[in-house]
């Protein structure tokens, strides 16, 4: 079919119009093959998605063109795609409030694919069945490495703050930021302690690494160093989920890894996932990111 053209398709039970599914979104990967990813790791993708207000960046004309963020649902959403009120207090909009997509489902995934979504980004708290806000259940750290530092010197940070977590009864699992950096999520019982929390584990670790580590902003004293990013534990942060798609030149994805892949790690290259590739892992080793799913989750201390 040609670059422009529409086909009208059935997605578990929902009629949607996909449009020009030959554009390149990347240099060599188009929209089409954009939507046939998403679809395909939906199964793993869609429970961290489940119950969380998205934030879409959108590349209508690809990665070399202008991107947006949007979180408001657009006027042409349909009728059957969830959305959730959320507070939304010194938006840009000026508007107290929006309406996020849920992306509980297939149809909605591949809704938001058509729409150039190639990066969908969640907060690390749920909202309820009736549409209330609960509190966060996951602790998330962003390893963001200071050039010279790389995602090898990430891996390093990642394993110090395991052994940290583990001194306070908490797991830690690690993904790629789909980029050069490492997010660690550690899955909690539900509470408002969360930024706090991990402020304190960052400082703390900075201070017993100092070569290596720092937890302040300033971008002046990250050279060399992998910052501890604790600050998108804020309710009002999101970090970008399990299996997104990345804009770069090239398609990437945010991949979960193994503990073994972290501490083996010797090059930056090894850790950066094509979606084929991504594909791959999942039918190999299935979700890594499983235990954040689960009901027993432990108490922060």
């Amino acid at each position: 079919m040609s670059s422009s053209g529409k086909v009208g398709v059935e997605v578990d039970g929902r009629q949607l119009t996909l449009s020009n599914l030959g554009k390149h979104l990347y240099a060599a990967f188009t929209k089409g093959e954009v939507i046939d990813y998403y679809a395909r790791v939906a199964p793993v993708m869609l429970p961290h998605l489940r119950d969380r207000p998205a934030t879409r960046i959108r590349w209508p004309d690809g990665v070399e063109g202008g991107r947006f963020f949007e979180k408001n649902a657009p006027s042409h959403t349909p009728d059957w795609i969830r959305t959730a009120n959320v507070p939304t207090p010194g938006s840009s909009t000026g508007r107290e409030t929006l309406d996020f997509i849920v992306v509980d489902d297939l149809p909605t995934l591949v809704w938001c694919a058509n729409l150039a979504a190639l990066e969908l980004h969640v907060p690390q708290w749920k909202v309820g069945p009736r549409g209330g806000i609960r509190s966060p259940d996951l602790v998330v750290f962003d390893l963001d490495p200071g050039p010279p530092a790389t995602i090898v010197e990430a891996c390093r940070v990642a394993s110090l703050l395991r052994e940290l977590l583990a001194e306070d009864g908490l797991e830690a699992y690690p993904k790629t930021s789909g980029k050069k950096g490492l997010h660690l999520y550690v899955p909690v019982r539900e509470t408002d302690r969360t930024s706090d929390y991990a402020r304190s584990v960052a400082r703390r670790l900075a201070a017993e690494h100092p070569g290596l580590v720092v937890a302040r902003m300033d971008k002046s004293l990250r050279k060399g160093k992998v910052f501890v990013d604790w600050s998108q534990n804020n309710p009002s942060k999101t970090t970008v989920a399990p299996y997104s798609l990345r804009a770069a030149d090239a398609p990437s994805v945010s991949m979960p890894l193994t503990w073994d892949e972290l501490g083996s790690c010797q090059d930056a290259s090894g850790l950066s996932f094509t979606p084929d590739e991504a594909l791959e892992r999942v039918d190999e080793l299935g979700d890594l990111l499983e235990p954040l799913l689960g009901e027993h989750k432990s108490t922060l201390p």
